[in-house]
């Protein structure tokens, strides 16, 4: 039998975040959670939803996932793991989600330990990025869904000093 999956792995800040989230935090978290599986659920063949329990795009998963992208692009990051390109326009949309996610939650999870967290990795972000005014990523790194560039979050008009990808 294998071993559950860490939706932790490389992301050690996001772990120690949630080992000391408050229930209150915790439960408006799972109340996310659950309207996420709902989403999920929606749009997969019966037998398929039966069978899922918890959503694929969890708040820890989307908080973990961005961790893991900005350890990428900061310097002594080394890994064997592969991560292309379109990985990174996969993360920003992660990333824009988790914003999405985050506004919706109660002022008490936005302004505390999650809010935190979400707003050191960003800081993090920008330090190792520098602007991209002129779009050089944008062949190769788009938002999945049409929005126009305005409604797009920093991240997008940013490019890793340090190119993560393989």
């Amino acid at each position: 039998m294998s071993a559950p999956y860490d939706v932790f792995w490389a992301a050690p800040d996001s772990r120690a975040a949630w080992a000391d989230l408050p229930d209150a935090v915790l439960e408006a978290v799972v109340r996310s959670d659950a309207e996420r599986l709902e989403v999920e659920r929606s749009r997969v063949a019966p037998k398929v939803r039966e069978a899922m329990t918890v959503p694929v795009y969890s708040v820890a998963d989307r908080f973990a996932s961005w961790e893991r992208v900005v350890r990428r692009m900061e310097p002594g990051w080394s890994s064997e793991d592969f991560y292309p390109i379109s990985a990174y326009g996969n993360d920003l949309d992660s990333r824009d989600a988790l914003g999405a996610s985050m506004r919706a939650m109660p002022a008490t999870v936005r302004e505390g330990a999650l809010g935190d967290l979400l707003a050191r990795l960003d800081a993090r972000f920008h330090a190792a990025s520098v602007r991209d005014p002129d779009g050089s990523l944008r062949p190769w790194v788009r938002p999945t869904k049409e929005k126009p560039e305005s409604e797009l979050g920093e991240w997008w008009s940013r490019k890793p000093v340090l190119p993560p990808w393989d």
